[in-house]
């Protein structure tokens, strides 16, 4: 592990030396991808120190058990049953840095709330959610901006799309893909008994044309109306387009936002992500397989959370997690269930990494 932490450290100190090398700094998109790399190894090379500081005082305190003073012998025998509990500590840390991060983790995303089953009553915890939401986005000083939204007919919202920009936004959101369902009795329901309704969400990495093999001559565009809810704007203009990939047929499409510019970004959103998922199935088929094996596929159908409110209750179905705090949870304290998820992935990794 040494040896790993040392390559680590000189790869520290040569971008170091790159940051200020003027021929970097006059490329911004080299000196970004630098100063990147930099921060990312910032946090293991100081745990590295630290580390080899504790090393060095254990070895300092053992050379100390040879004194003929029988005071200096007990001191040095307390010094290192400390330091080795520290060593413990440290390499465990360390091991948990040195788990290759996922690359998509710091995107931002495209984050989808649609209401499911359960008529009004989804559509209105489908607005709970969305508020939920919004307020744990405020809580981590993340923008955000509004794409689309069609209301519920009883409040809520049938579906709302939003942009999420921020410091490792899809690393955070990641797991909320999959259904959510609510357990109460509904604001539409006078005979007071508890019902069950559901809303899904979905979180898309926004992708980049440089992050996927495209080429912009394969690709056409088709505009075309929009079709469904949003009035006469929709219906008499050609605002929603259609991306056709001519090499592998992948179609996108959206329609979701007001705007033919808005519309062919998330489309392209869309086409990146499924190239992607084409390009790379092998890989990822192989890398993920430890995170299907605890939040699933991600699918629509599947149940990873229940909000249950007569017993003020939340629990996450894929690690087992119970919390009675559904009051809290629902005004935007979810940072204990993300950081849940986080710690139960890794933990995932870890294992994955010694088998």
């Amino acid at each position: 592990m040494l040896d790993k932490l040392e390559e680590i450290y000189n790869r520290y100190c040569s971008l170091e030396e790159q940051l200020s090398d003027p021929e970097i700094i006059s490329d911004q998109k080299r000196m970004r991808k630098v100063s990147k790399e930099y921060k990312d190894l910032k946090e293991i090379v100081s745990v590295y120190h630290e580390y080899k500081e504790v090393l060095g005082n254990m070895d300092t305190a053992k050379e100390m058990l040879k004194d003929e003073d029988e005071d200096m012998r007990e001191m040095a025998k307390e010094e290192i049953t400390a330091a080795e509990a520290q060593v413990t500590e440290l390499e465990e840390k360390i091991k948990v840095l040195l788990i290759p991060k996922d690359p998509e983790d710091e995107r931002d995303v495209i984050f989808e709330i649609r209401s499911g089953t359960g008529g009004d009553e989804a559509s209105i915890f489908a607005g709970d959610l969305y508020r939920m939401y919004s307020r744990f986005f405020d809580g981590q000083k993340w923008k955000t901006e509004i794409v689309s939204l069609t209301e519920g007919t009883s409040g809520g919202y049938s579906k709302i799309v939003i942009e999420v920009n921020g410091t490792d936004v899809y690393g955070k959101l990641k797991f909320e893909s999959g259904a959510h369902r609510v357990q109460r009795v509904p604001r539409t329901e006078s005979q007071g008994r508890v019902h069950t309704s559901a809303a899904t969400v979905v979180v898309m990495p926004k992708l980049e044309m440089e992050d996927i093999d495209i080429n912009k001559a394969d690709l056409k565009i088709d505009t075309f109306r929009a079709s469904g809810a949003g009035g006469q704007h929709v219906n008499k203009t050609e605002s929603a387009i259609r991306i056709t990939h001519l090499p592998t047929g992948v179609v996108s499409e959206s329609q979701d936002g007001r705007s033919q510019h808005k519309n062919k970004d998330i489309a392209m959103q869309r086409l990146y992500q499924k190239i992607q998922e084409q390009q790379q199935s092998a890989h990822a088929n192989t890398v993920a397989s430890a995170r299907r094996s605890l939040v699933g596929s991600g699918d629509r159908s599947d149940k990873i959370r229940t909000y249950n409110y007569p017993q003020n209750r939340v629990t996450d179905h894929r690690i087992g997690l119970t919390l009675y705090s559904l009051d809290k949870i629902v005004e935007g304290d979810i940072g204990g269930i993300v950081e849940a998820l986080q710690v139960a992935e890794t933990a995932e990794k870890m294992k994955a990494g010694n088998e």
